[in-house]
C-alpha cells in the first residue's frame, strides 16, 4: 500500500501501539452507538404486547397487537430513506457527523415513546405520536448501518478488517439481547398490571439514556473520510453510485439473501419453534437466547477468518451452504420433538448465516470508493433489507396459511442461490477491492 493510500480510502496510518488504541477506542465508540440503535429498536418489539393497549383502544387484543406491529412494520421501510439521507451526510459531511446524528436521532425516538402520553390522556394524537418516533427511529437505523459499516471498516486497518469490522454484528444482535434481558428483568420484579401501567416505558428511558453516552463516545472519534473525499463534486451523489452497478447489484443480491436467511434463522425462529414446532414459549425464549449467544460469540472468528481466505470466499461458503441448507434445516426443524436437537439445528443454521453476517459491512464497503461508500453501503442494504429481511414472517406465515410452509424453504433457498450468483461475480477485493486493492472494478 503506498502512502498516499490513507487520503482516499481514509486509513489511519500504519498500525503502532497508539494507533492500535486508537483503532479500537473507536471501534469501541462505533459499536457502542450500533448496540443502542438495536437495543432501542427491539426494545419496541419485545414491550409492544404491554402498552399496546395504551395507544390502540379496542376491544381486540389481537388488533391492539397487530397495529402496533404495523408501526413496527413502518420502521423498516423508512430504512431506506434513512440509508439515503445518512449515507449522503457521511460522505458529504463526514462518518463521525452522520454516526451522531443517527444515534441522537434514535434517543430522541426512544426519550419520546418513554414520556409519551397514553390515548385516554390525549387521544388520537397518542398513536400518531408513536408513528412519528418509530418513523425516527427507522430513519435512525437505516442510517446507522451504511455509515458504521463504512467507518469500521476504514478504521479498521488492512489485514484485520474483517475481525475488527465483525464487531457491528456483535452489537447488533447484543442490542437484542439485551432488550430481551432488560423485558426479562422487569417481568420478574413489577406485576403484570405494572407493566402495562408504566413499567412498559422503562426499558425506552433507558436506551435514550444509553443513547447519550453513545453519542458522547462517538463525539470523540477521528474522522475517516478525508477531505478531498469529502469535498468531492461526487461525494454522496446518487448519480455518481450509480457509475458503480455491478457493486450495487452484488450488494443487494448479499442483501436480499443474507437478510432472509439472518432473519428466518433468528426473529422468525421464534415463532416458528412455537407455531410449527409446537415447543413451549418458555423453552424458545431459552433455545434462542442461549443459541444468539454463541451465535454473537462467533463473529469476530468468522470476521478474521475473512481476512485469511478473502471475503469472496467467505460468501461462496455462505451463500453455497445457505443455498443447499435451507430446505432440509427448516424441514428438520419443523419435525423435531427435542428442544436439544432444536438448539442444534439452529445453531447450525446460525453458524452457516456467521460466514455472510461476521463481514456483512466490510464486503460491501470494499466494493465502493470512498466519496460513495457510505451511501453505496447504506442505500441498496437499506432497501434490499426491507423487501426481504423485513418481511420475511409475513411471507412466512402467508405460505403457512395457505397450508404451503414447505414453500418458504425454498423461498429462502432461492434467494440465497441468488447471493451465491452474486458471490461467484464478486472479485476478489484482497487484489481488485477500494480498501486493500487497486480499486478497479468493471462495472
Amino acid at each position: 500500500m503506498n502512502t498516499a493510500a490513507p487520503a482516499v480510502i481514509g486509513e489511519i496510518p500504519a498500525p503502532t501501539e497508539a494507533t492500535e488504541r486508537q483503532k479500537i477506542k473507536a471501534i469501541v465508540a462505533a459499536s457502542s452507538g450500533n448496540l443502542v440503535e438495536w437495543y432501542d429498536f427491539y426494545a419496541y418489539a419485545f414491550t409492544s404486547i404491554y402498552f399496546a393497549s395504551a395507544f390502540f383502544p379496542s376491544s381486540s387484543p389481537t388488533g391492539q397487537l397487530l397495529a402496533t406491529a404495523g408501526i413496527f412494520a413502518v420502521g423498516f421501510f423508512m430504512r431506506p430513506l434513512g440509508g439515503w439521507i445518512f449515507g449522503r451526510i457521511a460522505d458529504r459531511r463526514g462518518r463521525k457527523s452522520s454516526m451522531v446524528f443517527s444515534v441522537l436521532l434514535m434517543c430522541a425516538g426512544s426519550l419520546m415513546i418513554g414520556i409519551l402520553p397514553t390515548y385516554d390522556t390525549i387521544g388520537v394524537l397518542a398513536p400518531v405520536l408513536l408513528l412519528v418516533a418509530r418513523l425516527a427511529q427507522g430513519l435512525s437505523v437505516g442510517g446507522e448501518y451504511g455509515t458504521a459499516a463504512t467507518y469500521m471498516s476504514e478504521i479498521a486497518g488492512k489485514g484485520r478488517r474483517g475481525f475488527l469490522s465483525s464487531f457491528q454484528y456483535v452489537t447488533l444482535i447484543g442490542g437484542q439481547l439485551l432488550a430481551v434481558l432488560v423485558v426479562f428483568a422487569l417481568q420478574h420484579v413489577l406485576t403484570g398490571e405494572e407493566m402495562r401501567a408504566w413499567g412498559w416505558r422503562i426499558p425506552f428511558l433507558i436506551g435514550a439514556a444509553a443513547a447519550i453516552v453513545a453519542m458522547m463516545l462517538r463525539g470523540s472519534l477521528k474522522e475517516s473520510a478525508s477531505h478531498e473525499t469529502m469535498q468531492s463534486k461526487e461525494a454522496g451523489s446518487v448519480r455518481a453510485l450509480m457509475q458503480h452497478k455491478r457493486a450495487l447489484l452484488i450488494t443487494l443480491a448479499f442483501t436480499m439473501g443474507g437478510s432472509l436467511y439472518f432473519y428466518t434463522m433468528t426473529t422468525y425462529m421464534q415463532k416458528f419453534l412455537v407455531n410449527t414446532v409446537k415447543l413451549d414459549l418458555k423453552t424458545v425464549s431459552t433455545v434462542m437466547t442461549l443459541a444468539l449467544v454463541v451465535f454473537m460469540l462467533l463473529q469476530p472468528v468468522f470476521g478474521a477468518l475473512s481476512d485469511r481466505i478473502g471475503r469472496r470466499n467467505n460468501m461462496i461458503l455462505f451463500s453455497g451452504m445457505a443455498m443447499l441448507g435451507a430446505v432440509p434445516l427448516l424441514s428438520s426443524l419443523s419435525l423435531v420433538t427435542s428442544p436439544w436437537a432444536a438448539f442444534g439445528l439452529i445453531l447450525t443454521g446460525l453458524v452457516i448465516a456467521t460466514f455472510y453476517t461476521s463481514i456483512s459491512g466490510v464486503v460491501k464497503a470494499e466494493l465502493f470508493p470512498a466519496e460513495v461508500r457510505a451511501l453505496g453501503v447504506g442505500l441498496p442494504y437499506a432497501i434490499a433489507n426491507a423487501l426481504f429481511g423485513g418481511t420475511a414472517e409475513y411471507v412466512a406465515l402467508s405460505f403457512k396459511t395457505y397450508g404451503n410452509e414447505s414453500l418458504f424453504y425454498w423461498y429462502v433457498a432461492a434467494m440465497a442461490a441468488v447471493a451465491f450468483a452474486a458471490s461467484l461475480w464478486m472479485p476478489d477485493t484482497r487484489k481488485y477491492g477500494y480498501l486493500d486493492g487497486n480499486g478497479r472494478m468493471s462495472g
